[in-house]
């Protein structure tokens, strides 16, 4: 029988935070930053920035009382040994990104961790938790690669009916690490060599933590978790160029912004729904 989690005095649950960002995230971070203390209604414990030795990234945890974390002390492999791309695209930090978020049940001191994506910022309130059950922000379309991907990983087909790439999503350390125990002893090597090692390298989608992790979760009991739409919308354009005003007129239809295109993706191409 699992525990109940702990519970602060206003009732919610403490969480910690991880954001993996490299310095072209400037832009963006420290607006993710201020919108998850204001917007996600949970008692925060530590908020991890994950990055290169940065003098950068580490002057605006400085300024934003964030710990900073340097990403070689949370996996072994870097950016340079993935080697994920193509002559049209390069994926290997983006790869990379989703491995620290995956190694977030070494970090913190939080049962759980909401992760982060460093362009994404929430217009409204969020909760993580609610009836004694966790909260996963979905959306309807997702990369069939992603599903073949985790199958190759875990052995079993796509379990839930939305897609769980929200740009953002709240962990369970415990259940992570059986997640990741499992991969090990399926595949006979660290959780994180199995992730590359079932990649298909010509694809440019080619895995979503995001989807390995929900999935996971849901099959193993589909009534022990709150499904909600993420309502997230991609914009073309700098945060700094959104103006208060129309920040609150896309929160009445939308929870969050992504800022994806400033990276020269875009990451719905046509003709791929759920």
């Amino acid at each position: 029988m699992s525990l109940a989690p702990p519970r602060s005095r206003s009732g919610r649950i403490k969480i910690d935070v991880l954001i993996p960002a490299i310095d072209k995230d400037l832009e963006t971070l420290p607006f993710v930053i201020d919108a998850i203390r204001k917007q996600v209604k949970h008692p925060i414990g530590k908020m991890m920035i994950v990055s290169p030795n940065s003098p950068r990234i580490k002057a605006l945890c400085a300024q934003k009382k964030c710990t900073f974390v340097h990403e070689r002390t949370v996996l072994p492999i870097t950016k340079k040994q993935i080697r994920y791309r193509s002559k049209r695209w390069e994926r290997s930090g983006w790869l990379l990104q989703q491995l620290l978020k995956l190694s977030g049940d070494r970090l913190g001191s939080s049962r759980y961790f909401l992760t982060m994506d460093a362009d994404t910022v929430l217009i409204r309130p969020h909760v993580f938790w609610q009836k004694g059950k966790p909260v996963f922000y979905c959306r309807s379309w997702s990369h069939p690669e992603y599903f073949r991907v985790s199958q190759r990983l875990m052995g079993r087909k796509r379990a839930a009916p939305s897609s769980f790439v929200a740009h953002y999503m709240l962990f369970e350390k415990a259940k992570l690490a059986r997640m990741k125990k499992r991969m090990e002893a399926r595949h006979g090597t660290r959780w994180y060599q199995a992730i590359l090692r079932s990649i298909d390298r010509s694809k440019q989608f080619g895995f979503s933590e995001f989807e390995l992790y929900g999935n996971f979760v849901y099959a193993a009991n589909p009534k022990g978790v709150v499904l909600k739409r993420c309502l997230n919308k991609s914009l073309n354009q700098s945060v700094k160029s959104i103006s208060p005003k129309r920040i609150k007129a896309l929160a009445s239809t939308f929870r969050s912004l992504s800022f994806h295109k400033r990276r020269g993706y875009s990451l719905k191409p046509k003709g791929l729904r759920k």
